[in-house]
Parts: structure tokens; sequence; C-alpha cells
């Protein structure tokens, strides 16, 4: 297990309660209007859940991305488990008018894409870690996956090396289901007929009611990995990929090849999974 800075344990559910209701108030309720629109969507089935040990430290989540409604999901699910999430997201959320101020409130964290920013996207999420008691969520992948059958992409070393820079343990997050609730549609959305190509696919979502499925894993162990070891990234990469997989193949058991839902809009790489055993 990967030392974790002192601080406090919280043990018992008022505890729980505590740490979660020392979120900015904005944010708690944009989480509850988000837990109203994922019911009327279908239905949410959440496993596992975060050690209450780990609560309130330093901690990351590391979550596959299968969909552009998961992370409202993953936000229901949180919440569920009353764990307040700070996304780590692209400058561009930021500087948007609506959705900027929203991001700021809720103390999610900016990293500007781009090798030259990358240094300083690591230090804001170090950062971040250390002066808030909420989780920061991120997307190894870096993406939606465009793997062929939907398994995980090989994924990025950012995650990893944020984990060894701040000595926080990891939690992986398996999801499935949440590809079901809105197409993936194009990859920029440049008008209303974009807009409404994303919308009408949500709506008929609410309709079929899709099942989705997140599972909180047991945390990676990272313990005999380091920050400035040479290979130790990737290796810490691996570890957290290969948890996000195995804990996502328990909840498509019925559709371990390829998803049963076809999405025409959704583009595939010739690049199959590395994670699972063939």
């Amino acid at each position: 297990m990967v030392a974790l800075p002192s601080g406090p344990e919280p043990t018992h559910r008022s505890d729980r309660e505590n740490l979660f209701r020392a979120t900015p108030r904005l944010w708690r309720a944009l989480m509850r209007v988000d837990r109203a629109v994922i019911a009327l969507t279908g239905r949410l089935v959440i496993t596992g859940d975060v050690p209450d040990d780990l609560r309130g430290r330093p901690l990351l989540m590391a979550a596959n991305h299968i969909g552009n409604l998961d992370p409202l999901v993953l936000i229901a699910a949180c919440r569920e488990r009353r764990i307040s999430p700070r996304f780590v997201a692209t400058g561009g959320l930021f500087d948007a008018p609506v959705i900027g101020s929203i991001m700021r409130a809720g103390r999610h964290v900016r990293a500007d894409r781009g090798k030259a920013s990358a240094g300083e996207a690591l230090g804001k999420v170090v950062n971040a870690l250390t002066e808030d008691a909420n989780p920061v969520l991120v997307y190894p992948e870096g993406r939606l996956t465009l793997e062929p059958s939907m398994w995980p992409e090989r994924g990025k070393t950012g995650v990893a090396r944020m984990a060894l820079a701040a000595g926080t343990p990891v939690i992986p997050i398996s999801q499935w289901g949440a590809h079901e609730a809105m197409c993936y549609g194009m990859v920029r959305v440049e008008s209303a007929r974009d807009l409404w190509v994303l919308f009408s696919s949500w709506l008929r979502a609410v309709v079929r009611r899709p099942t989705m499925r997140v599972h909180f894993g047991a945390p990676v162990d990272l313990s005999d990995l380091a920050a400035d070891r040479v290979g130790d990234a990737a290796r810490a990469r691996d570890r957290i990929m290969r948890a996000i997989t195995e804990g996502l193949i328990p909840l498509r058991v019925d559709e371990p090849e390829a998803p049963l839902h076809h999405d025409p809009t959704r583009p595939v790489t010739d690049k199959p999974s590395p994670w699972l055993s063939r």
C-alpha cells in the first residue's frame, strides 16, 4: 500500500457525510440534479466502494471512458457512495462561459493539452490532491475508447505519474452501459444539428432505460514503484489499466466479445485492448 499523508480517518457514516458536506454547495446541488438525470435515463447499479481509511486523504480515482454521458453516470455513482469527485478536464471547459464557472466552483482541475504543458498539468493535479479532501477522478485513456470491442485502450502514463508524484493510492473504477445512453456523435459539436444527434440518442435511451453499471475496485498497489525510477510510470499505468479491465469483465459478462448495442456513429481503431488474455 502507498504511504499516505497524515490526516483524518473517517470510519463511520457520519464521517463520510461530514466530508461530503464540506464540498462546495453549488457542486452538491448540481450532483443532485445529475442524479435525477441519470435516474430518468436508466437504471444505475453500483458495486464496490472506497474504503473509509482512504477518505479525506489524497486519492486518485481512474475510470474507463466509454461514452459522452459516462461522466454524469460516474458523478451519480460517487454521490450514492457519498463521494464528491473532482475531474481533471481540458482548459477549454474552464474557458466556457457557464461550464467554466461550474468547473471552478466544484474545484475541478484544469489540465491543458500539449507536451509543453504536461509538467504544469501534473503539478496542478499533485497540488489539487493535497489541497482538498475530495478525490480527483481521471480517465487514463485520455479519450472515449475506440477499441473495436470497447475494452480499455492502452492508456497513457499521466495518471500513474500523478499517483507516484503525490504518493497517493488509486481506486480503479470500471463502468459499462453508459455508452447506450448517448451516441458517440462527432468529434466536435459545431451546429444545432450536431447537438440534436446527441440529444435525440439520449431521448431514445430514456425510452429503453439501459442499465448503467459502475464498480469501485480495490486500491491498486503501487508501493514498490517510484516517481523517479525509469519505467515505473509505465508499470504503474499497466497495473491501473489491468485493474480497471478486471473490474469491467463481470459488468459485461453477457457481452464479452462486443457490445450488443450498436452505435453507427462511433469510429473504431484496429488496435485491440492489450489488457485481455486472448
